[in-house]
C-alpha cells in the first residue's frame, strides 16, 4: 500500500424488465469505524493527536470524488466465500484466497487474513462512513465500483482521498436523475405516473438534487469525515455507472445521450465546478454477446457522450462488457446486478479509476 502497510484487523425472466429494488439498506451498524486518534508522548505527557492541528494543516486539501448512480453503484458483489453461492466462485474471498488469481487480488487482504483499510481514502455512503475497505455496498458482505476505484487513486495521488456516494436502486436519468435543463419528458410515463407527477412534479429529478444535497452536506463536514483534515479540499471528479432501469424503455434509451449530457453540464453548474472530470462507465451486463436493441442502443448512447466536442478530454468513457463473468463462475444470476459478481464489481470500479486518472492528468497539462 501506499504509505503504509495496513493489516486490518433469481434471475428474472425477462431480463429487460423493471425490477423491484432487493438491495437491502445499509444498516446502522454495519460500518467499519476508524479505530480512535493515536497518542503521541510528549515531555513525559500523553497528549491526543488533535484534527486541525497546526502540524495537520499544512497537509495538502482533501481531493473528493462523487460516485453515483443505481443499484449497480450502491453494488451487490459478494464479498464472503460460500458454499451454498456457487462454491463461493466470484466472491472477493474466493479471488483473495484462489491461486489462480491470488496475485491479482491479494492486496485487498492482510497477512492476518482481515480485510486491508486504506489510510489515505475515505468513503461516506448513507449511514457509513470511515476507511476505504469491503462492504460499502448494499450491506456488509457485498461491494460496489468504489474499492477498485478508491484503490486505484489511492496507489497514485498524494493527497487525502474522500469517496462520497451517492446510489439508490431503480432509478432511471430519464425521471429520477433527470437533470433541470433537460426539461420535463417529452412524453407520456403511463397513466399512473403521470398523475403522480402531476400532484408531485418534484418527482422529476429528485434523485439528481439529492445527489448534490448528500455531496454539499458532505463537503461542508470534511474535518470529521476525513481525519487530519483542515477542511481545504478539491472537488476532483464526478463517477457514473447506471443504465438499466433506461434501457429497459425505448424513449427512455432514444434521450439517454441528451440527458446525459444535459447531466454533467448541470451537475457541473451547480457544484460550481466547471470542467469536473467525468468517467462513465458502461451499463454492460450481458457482456460481449450481449444482442438485445436497447442494450446495444443505450451502450451506443453513453459512449456518445464523451465523443462530443465540449467534452473532449474531460468526460471518458469505460467499457465495461469484458468484465461480465456468467452464471457458472458468479455467486448467483442476476444478470442485472453483474451475477454479483465482485471480480465484475471490483474491475470495473478499477477502470474508472485508471479512466478518472487520465482525465486529471489532462486537466493538469492544460494548466
Amino acid at each position: 500500500m501506499k504509505r503504509t502497510d495496513m493489516n486490518i484487523s433469481s434471475a428474472s425472466s425477462d431480463r429487460f424488465t423493471s425490477h423491484p429494488e432487493i438491495l437491502p439498506a445499509v444498516a446502522k451498524g454495519g460500518c467499519r469505524v476508524r479505530p480512535g486518534r493515536g497518542f503521541v508522548l510528549v515531555g513525559g505527557l500523553v497528549m491526543a493527536l488533535a484534527v486541525g492541528s497546526l502540524a495537520q494543516a499544512a497537509g495538502p486539501p482533501v481531493k473528493v470524488f462523487i460516485l453515483a448512480g443505481q443499484s449497480n453503484m450502491v453494488g451487490a458483489g459478494r464479498v464472503k466465500a460460500e458454499a451454498n453461492r456457487n462454491g463461493g466462485k466470484g466472491s472477493l474471498e474466493y479471488l483473495v484466497k484462489n491461486p489462480a488469481t491470488a496475485q491479482r487480488f491479494g492486496h485487498l487482504m492482510g497477512p492476518d487474513g482481515q480485510w486491508r483499510k486504506r489510510d489515505d481514502v475515505w468513503i461516506i455512503f448513507n449511514e457509513c462512513k470511515g476507511p476505504l475497505t469491503v462492504g460499502y455496498g448494499s450491506s456488509q458482505d457485498t461491494i460496489g465500483p468504489e474499492l477498485g476505484f478508491g484503490w486505484v487513486l489511492g496507489e497514485a495521488l498524494e493527497e487525502p482521498i474522500l469517496l462520497i456516494k451517492c446510489a439508490w436502486g431503480g432509478k432511471s436519468l430519464a425521471v429520477d436523475f433527470r437533470p433541470p435543463s433537460a426539461g420535463k419528458p417529452p412524453y407520456s410515463l403511463g397513466k399512473k405516473a403521470d398523475e403522480a407527477i402531476a400532484q408531485d412534479p418534484t418527482l422529476i429529478g429528485k434523485y439528481y438534487r439529492e445527489i448534490l444535497a448528500l455531496s454539499k452536506a458532505a463537503l461542508a463536514n470534511i474535518k470529521e469525515l476525513v481525519p487530519g483534515s483542515d477542511g481545504r479540499y478539491v472537488l476532483a471528479g464526478f463517477a457514473w455507472h447506471q443504465g438499466w432501469n433506461d434501457r429497459i424503455n425505448d424513449k427512455f434509451t432514444a434521450e439517454y445521450e441528451s440527458n446525459m449530457a444535459h447531466f454533467i453540464r448541470d451537475m457541473r453548474k451547480d457544484l460550481n465546478a466547471p470542467g469536473l472530470p467525468f468517467v462513465i462507465a458502461e451499463t454492460g451486463m450481458g457482456g460481449l454477446e450481449e444482442k438485445h436493441p436497447r442494450a446495444l442502443a443505450l451502450m451506443k448512447a453513453q459512449a456518445a457522450v464523451a465523443q462530443r466536442p465540449e467534452f473532449q478530454g474531460n468526460v471518458a468513457f469505460v467499457s465495461t462488457r469484458e468484465f461480465w463473468r456468467p452464471a457458472d463462475q458468479s455467486p448467483s444470476n442476476q444478470g442485472y446486478h453483474w451475477n454479483c459478481n465482485a471480480e465484475t464489481y471490483y474491475l470495473i470500479g478499477e477502470a474508472m479509476g485508471r479512466a478518472m486518472l487520465k482525465l486529471l492528468q489532462a486537466q493538469a497539462d492544460r494548466r
